[in-house]
């Protein structure tokens, strides 16, 4: 597993990936902090940008993962259980290396965006008190430097990421907003760029099932009008 997880993040390194995001999605659900041993092995093998989560509860397990070769670190549900925490990192490590994942889910019975957490294990993963709205207006006041939207409702069925969604949080979200979840062909990643105006767009399954190139990604978003970064 160790070593899957290495050469695909050499691979994303080489062939041009803007940034590697590592999410130990079961470390929040088992109440521990994420590998460090892995974060540094992986750092040594890249020479990206490198966002870790998993398990990061406090300003000294964020200094334990920076200090591996992480660049930023992005929480989620210890947030919730914890808003300061938020703030207590914004001030140890300034705003660039503070992001916050939200998993946001569509009720339909209500017509609201619900914040959800533990969602890295079913049977642990819950509704939280807040609407994402008011959390995305909660976190830039705590001092989040960023903000990964995780649509649940389109995340891992590949038929396009939530732009409504994406769109109405566009409009009070005043720091970098990444759209996560749902992603199944390079016209969803124009689709929202063009549509949502987000800052970037995080995808997982499509890059590591190859079902799209990065490099050909590039190509085609610049072809649409997109701005990126060309690989080398």
């Amino acid at each position: 597993m160790v070593g899957g997880v290495l050469t695909l993040a050499k691979a994303y390194s080489e062939v041009g990936a803007d940034e590697l995001v590592f999410y130990e999605i079961s470390a929040s659900v088992e109440k521990r902090l994420l590998d460090v041993n892995l974060v540094e092995n992986i750092a040594r093998h890249i020479d990206i940008p490198f966002c870790v989560a998993g398990g990061i509860k406090s300003v000294a397990d964020a200094a334990r993962v920076l200090e591996r070769g992480a660049d930023k670190i992005s929480i989620n549900s210890p947030a919730i259980a914890r808003p300061e925490l938020i703030k207590e990192l914004h001030d140890e490590f300034g705003k660039q290396c503070v992001v916050v994942g939200i998993d946001s889910f569509f009720d339909e019975t209500t017509g609201e965006y619900l914040v959800y957490q533990l969602t890295g294990d079913p049977n642990a993963s819950s509704r939280t008190r807040y609407k994402t709205e008011e959390w995305v207006k909660r976190l830039q006041d705590l001092g989040a430097g960023e903000i990964v939207l995780s649509c649940m409702n389109q995340d891992g069925v590949r038929n396009g990421y939530d732009n409504e969604q994406l769109s109405k949080i566009r409009q009070l979200c005043d720091i970098s907003l990444i759209a996560s979840g749902g992603a199944g062909s390079m016209q969803d990643f124009v689709d929202v760029f063009q549509q949502s105006q987000v800052d970037g767009t995080l995808a997982a399954s499509v890059f590591h099932k190859n079902v799209i190139n990065i490099g050909e990604l590039k190509q085609f978003l610049i072809a649409n009008q997109v701005a990126a970064r060309l690989c080398k």
